[in-house]
């Protein structure tokens, strides 16, 4: 079966919200992850990538990558990648999507994610998508979680585990990786 992985820069008080400066949220924030990226941390970004053969997508995050990514030249292995995977996007109030392989989800998300999981191929990544990741958490649909912790406090802004859970969830330390900038970039599966 499939794994869902959640990749997602956060901060050491657990916001994840506005990482890059395209983000329109937070103002005074947004792009407080860029000081701490390094070549090697974009290399390990690609890797990540590269494990993955489909994105699963809110519909905040599909609208602002949709509004970028197509922008950007092909020759760009970020975009590259981003313009060419298959991308499922969920959402509730869009009827359609028209970004390079994207595919809408409607409906019974833990029916339809589960569907997902079984079908043939590689893992499927979420990238930012904080409000999608809430929901398949208090579903138990994560399968592991990459964290970008980077060495900043914002006091403010939405959090990666800020909803309601129906128990405590615990997580296997699987890997990290440390950087130069004081990144630290940490691997937890679910079991």
């Amino acid at each position: 079966m499939r794994k869902i992985i959640a990749s997602t820069f956060v901060t050491l008080d657990g916001v994840m919200e506005a990482p890059g400066s395209g983000d329109p949220t937070l103002p005074e924030y947004r792009g407080w992850s860029e000081p701490f990226m390094t070549p090697e941390m974009g290399q390990l970004i690609l890797e990540q990538m590269d494990a993955s053969d489909a994105m699963l997508l809110g519909r905040k995050t599909y609208q602002n990558f949709a509004a970028f990514w197509p922008n950007m030249p092909d020759d760009d292995p970020f975009a590259h990648r981003m313009n060419t995977q298959t991308k499922y996007v969920v959402s509730t109030t869009l009827d359609k999507v028209e970004w390079q392989n994207s595919h809408l989800i409607k409906g019974d998300l833990v029916e339809e994610i589960t569907k997902l999981k079984r079908q043939p191929g590689r893992n499927i990544a979420i990238t930012g998508s904080g409000t999608l990741i809430q929901s398949l958490l208090r579903h138990n649909l994560i399968d592991e979680y990459q964290l970008a912790l980077c060495p900043v406090v914002l006091g403010v802004g939405e959090r990666l585990f800020d909803g309601e859970l129906d128990g405590k969830r615990v997580l296997k330390l699987a890997d990290t990786r440390t950087f130069s900038t004081g990144m630290v970039m940490l691997t937890y599966r679910c079991e």
